[in-house]
């Protein structure tokens, strides 16, 4: 089976390209939504932050208020090392259990969307590596089409590597400027789909 470890920036194509990998019949592990997961009312990630950042980022609901949350840990290094400290370790469980179980069906080709895939040197782990990535305009763009402010986006790119880095260090990189029908044929040679 071949394993490939897909990351990027914000708002730079990830979760378009798992949708159109998922369309082809790849198995996708998308490490956002095992991160929605592990916080859910009465999972110990969520009791771990509550117990490190205070019980009133958690409403009535037993939710996470994670904008609250991303308020507090994009403004403060610290915090936000801490609350990856409770998050990453679990996530990164969580990927590697689905990785053995397509291991064992047999499955030939899985991708695992990771968009801190490098910062969390988590590379060795795959048998390639695709950076998703657009220019800076576009990923502004997009980002404020999401409701986004300019402050928001500057603290969100602060905690992620530069584009630049990231594409250095990938095996393959994609290109998003150019609509889906491209992007899904650069993943199409790559991944031989």
């Amino acid at each position: 089976m071949k394993v490939f470890g897909l990351t990027g920036g914000i708002g730079t194509g990830k979760s378009a390209a798992a949708h159109l990998l998922r369309q082809r019949g790849v198995p996708v592990s998308d490490t956002d939504l095992l991160a929605r997961q592990i916080v859910e009312p009465g999972q110990p990630a969520l009791r771990e932050i509550q117990n490190a950042f205070g019980k009133e980022l958690v409403g009535a609901d037993g939710q996470l208020l994670r904008e609250a949350l991303a308020r507090r840990v994009f403004s403060d290094t610290t915090a936000r090392r801490k609350l990856e400290n409770i998050l990453h370790p679990r996530i990164r469980e969580l990927w590697l259990k689905q990785i053995e179980t397509w291991q064992s069906e047999h499955l030939p080709l899985a991708v695992v969307v990771i968009p801190l895939l490098f910062e969390t040197n988590a590379e060795a782990q795959f048998d390639a590596t695709v950076c998703v990535a657009c220019s800076a305009a576009t990923q502004h763009r997009r980002l404020l089409e999401r409701g986004w402010t300019p402050g928001q986006i500057e603290q969100r790119l602060a905690a992620q590597w530069p584009m630049e880095k990231k594409m250095a260090r990938a095996d393959y990189v994609v290109w998003t400027e150019a609509g889906l029908e491209v992007l899904a044929g650069q993943l199409d040679r790559i991944l031989k789909l």
